[in-house]
């Protein structure tokens, strides 16, 4: 198999070292799209990952799916992009293409898994070495289904976490049907908080975020919000009971669901995107059956999804709040010890095109 080399910044091992590394990138194949990658978001699922919080993995491992830059190579049968677009790759590289979910435009549920960005398993011919290497890296070249055209004006470093963040925010506001005029909660103003706010304000939503913290208040405004509860004041929060259509749940710890599900209207609906612990967050099922409410998950979303998010985005110039950073595994390393503690308004982005040597 035809391959070339490239360079990125890898996981040394489950410590959080890392390392300027070469890894090896298929040839550009009939479908293929080979991205210069300008700009490479930091995940926290990275973090999991590399730390092999989720399971063990092969090392130097190269994570990143928050994956944007431009086109410099195309396959003869590519029909959608061409050199010198702008691109750009989330969280899957493929999958069955299929089962009844990938028919459907909704990959991410692919019922024998989707191709992860990085640390995936898969045959030697796509993936060198036989594991995905992800986009803290110079170049990468992925089949064209799983490749997101990009309006120019998002081609900027702030856009780069919406090919995670965005839609892991995007996707169920859709799914569960949320239009402007709904008034809705987020739970949370972090990474994927924010986002929420700012997609749900450009969808012409009433935004509530609940919070812990006091001193967000005004962040949150500024987002776009139109009110703020601290949910540890029990009398805001009783005053705003079954005020809500729907609640996006970002948190990611054991806490009390049912204090929230109390703000929902009859019939209202509550998403999970936080990864909770087996066991954790108790809610009484009489609470969903008395007034038919919802709980739901939620993982990332579909392409043709995503493709939509992207577009909602270029059309709304919604963009993440970001610190910028250059490609170095100084800078990386800490960036990750910074995400962990929670140190950062909201999302770190590496200028992996400018900086990486």
């Amino acid at each position: 198999m035809a391959t070339f080399d490239t360079k990125c910044i890898a996981c040394q091992d489950n410590t959080g070292k890392m390392m300027v590394h070469t890894i090896q990138r298929r040839a550009v194949g009939p479908k293929d799209v080979h991205i210069k990658i300008t700009y490479s978001g930091i995940c926290h699922s990275d973090i999991h990952t590399g730390l092999e919080e989720w399971g063990p993995r092969t090392y130097p491992l190269c994570v990143g799916h928050e994956i944007l830059g431009k086109v410099v190579a195309v396959g003869a049968e590519v029909k959608k992009l061409k050199v010198g677009d702008v691109a750009g790759v989330g969280c899957m590289v493929d999958s069955c293409r299929t089962c009844e979910f990938c028919d459907i435009g909704d990959e991410q549920y692919c019922l024998k898994g989707f191709t992860g960005t990085y640390g995936a398993k898969g045959p030697e011919e796509k993936y060198p070495g036989g594991i995905t290497q992800g986009g803290y890296s110079k170049d990468i070249v992925v089949d064209e289904a799983f490749v997101i055209s990009v309006p120019e004006n998002l081609h900027v470093a702030a856009a780069t976490p919406l090919l995670c963040a965005g839609i892991t925010c995007y996707s169920p506001f859709k799914k569960h049907g949320v239009k402007a005029g709904d008034k809705i909660g987020v739970i949370g103003l972090g990474g994927l908080g924010h986002m929420a706010v700012k997609i749900g304000a450009a969808m012409g939503c009433d935004v509530t975020v609940l919070t812990t913290s006091a001193a967000k208040k005004d962040l949150a405004m500024s987002l776009g919000a139109s009110r703020v509860i601290i949910s540890t004041d029990a009398e805001s929060m009783k005053s705003a009971a079954r005020s809500l259509n729907f609640i996006y749940n970002s948190i990611a710890f054991d806490h009390d669901v049912q204090q929230y599900l109390d703000l929902l209207k009859n019939e209202g609906t509550m998403v999970l995107v936080g990864g909770v612990p087996k066991g954790a967050m108790p809610a009484g099922s009489f609470a969903l059956i008395g007034r038919g409410l919802r709980m739901a998950g939620s993982l990332i979303g579909g392409v043709k999804e995503t493709q939509e998010m992207i577009d909602f985005c270029a059309k709304h110039n919604v963009l993440s709040e970001i610190e910028k950073i250059p490609a170095t595994p100084e800078a990386v390393e800490e960036a990750w010890k910074r995400t962990v503690k929670a140190d950062v308004r909201f999302r770190f982005v590496i200028d992996t095109g400018a900086t990486l040597e």
